[in-house]
């Protein structure tokens, strides 16, 4: 059996709406911290879950360029400071969130089957977008921790 010939177990368009069923969950967990707690709470020392939504902004646009231009070297990985406050990280979610509608479904089977040289080993854009979405899912685990510390209730998890 040849590559075409192959069984597709996820298409281009069900990984676009698996991935934007944690991204609207993710975007909810965003929302339930206060204000004044989302650029400066933290537990045991981890970063605050606005620096780890950022990191994953930063990792969604790397990840889409990247698929986008099939240039998949570590100066795609934006390093510039990022704004404290909430509406800036939403307004990029919202963007990105787009991008991925407008983006993901077009990206060929071909291609996301092909290993790259990419900063995090040899892989197919189809696990390192899986490696995209497994690291959301971890910063929103511990989004969920500090809301709980906060004694807030997390969104459902299941609610995707």
């Amino acid at each position: 059996m040849t590559q075409t010939e192959a069984p597709v177990l996820l298409t281009p368009e069900a990984l676009t709406r698996h991935w934007q069923g944690h991204r609207r969950l993710t975007r909810r967990t965003i929302e339930a911290f206060p204000d004044d707690q989302l650029f400066s709470f933290s537990v045991s020392g981890m970063r605050p879950f606005g620096t780890l939504a950022w990191e994953m902004v930063t990792t969604t646009t790397y990840l889409l360029n990247a698929l986008k231009s099939d240039s998949w070297g570590w100066e795609g990985l934006s390093r510039e400071p990022r704004p404290q406050e909430r509406a800036a990280l939403l307004s990029a979610w919202d963007d990105l969130s787009a991008r991925i509608d407008a983006e993901l479904p077009g990206v060929s089977l071909a291609f996301m089957s092909t290993e790259k040289d990419i900063p995090f080993g040899r892989q197919t854009p189809t696990s390192a977008t899986f490696y995209t979405i497994d690291n959301e899912i971890h910063h929103r685990g511990q989004g969920y921790v500090y809301l709980r510390a906060l004694g807030l209730e997390p969104p459902a998890f299941y609610e995707r």
